[in-house]
């Protein structure tokens, strides 16, 4: 039996500027098993790559799918990159007249509503206005900068910082109850990409699959041998090699998505700041959470959870999971004394194969 490691590289460029968390995919290939075949499909979306694998026998083929999975991620491109002028995110971004209606696609609908239920659920830890924070802090589409913003910048954006400024008409409209919020759902389109990439290879009738998108993960059905699926969550430290290891997770149909600050992040004056916001204050969180990961049944939902979680701190956010049916979370905090701390949900270590990290 042969093992193949295919090592998913979290681009930051592109069409939407999605940061996300290294994750290793280790998938075991044995001779032979029955007539059963693997086949890999890779490519380019979202500034970052997605790799799938698909289990194929004589009644199903993957011939064609590569196509329709590169057309369907070009719509959902087109919907929501805030890099294309035409796209539907920005043309929303630039309504100018409170309560001007704008009527929504069924990715876009499907998302912001997603994005909306994140935004209550978190009570506001997950935000998607947060936009101007993120480009006055240089982490947007703008060159970084060198100096902290000042508290007054800050706080004169904080009014525009609110996802109740966004209402979600029951008519498929959208409308905005500020002019200057501007929505960003870079954080969740990933998710939302991969959970629709998964119906389209399900409705090509092949069941049993692995597919990745920039780091997050769906996987459905078994391995051409039978076993689970498994995903790798690199581990959370800004110095570990790229290919190292902090827990490998069984997939069964079930999502995975993974958010953290050990990657991207800002320098200024020897110390570091994430990229990651607290809605409230418009500052980057300091509560030594250097990586959230999220188990639920879809991955847009995982996805904004992820970052949700990164926000409230392991505590709040525990707390949070544990009352969600059918989610679970790994919430990694980066101690004093340079060492890792897991926090688990209840459920997660069900799940989790523990690997011994140098």
């Amino acid at each position: 039996m042969k093992k193949d490691k295919i090592l998913l590289d979290h681009g930051s460029g592109g069409k939407i500027s999605v940061q996300s968390i290294l994750l290793i995919i280790w998938f075991l290939w044995p001779a032979s098993y029955g007539v059963a075949q693997e086949t890999l499909i890779s490519g380019k979306t979202m500034g970052t790559t997605y790799h799938l694998k698909v289990v194929t026998g004589y009644s199903t083929k993957p011939e064609g799918l590569k196509e329709k999975i590169d057309n369907r991620l070009e719509e959902i491109n087109q919907s929501m990159s805030t890099f294309i002028k035409g796209s539907e995110i920005s043309r929303f971004n630039r309504l100018s007249l409170v309560g001007e209606r704008f009527y929504a696609s069924d990715d876009f609908l499907h998302v912001m509503i997603v994005a909306k239920n994140l935004y209550k659920l978190s009570n506001g830890a997950w935000d998607g206005t947060i936009m101007p924070l993120v480009n006055l802090w240089g982490f947007g589409d703008k060159e970084k900068k060198g100096d902290i913003p000042k508290k007054k910048e800050i706080d004169r954006l904080l009014p525009e910082i609110c996802f109740e400024h966004i209402e979600i008409l029951e008519n498929r409209y959208l409308v905005k109850r500020k002019v200057p919020i501007s929505v960003d759902l870079a954080s969740i389109a990933k998710g939302y990409a991969v959970d629709q990439i998964a119906d389209l290879i399900r409705t090509n009738g092949i069941q049993n699959f692995i597919v990745e998108i920039g780091g997050e993960v769906y996987a459905s059905g078994f391995r051409q041998d039978g076993k689970p699926w498994k995903v790798g969550i690199n581990r959370p430290d800004k110095d570990a090699p790229f290919d190292q290891v902090h827990k490998v997770v069984a997939l069964h149909n079930r999502a995975l998505a993974t958010s953290g600050d050990y990657r991207n992040f800002l320098e200024i004056y020897g110390k570091s700041y994430s990229h990651i916001f607290d809605p409230k204050t418009g500052y980057p969180v300091s509560n030594r959470v250097v990586s959230a990961s999220v188990l639920a049944d879809k991955c847009a939902f995982a996805d904004g959870l992820a970052t949700a979680l990164m926000v409230m701190g392991a505590e709040k956010g525990l707390q949070l999971v544990n009352t969600i049916d059918g989610v679970e979370c790994l919430i990694v905090v980066w101690e004093k004394d340079g060492s890792l701390t897991d926090h688990c949900s209840q459920g997660f270590n069900w799940s989790v194969i523990v690997l011994t990290t140098k």
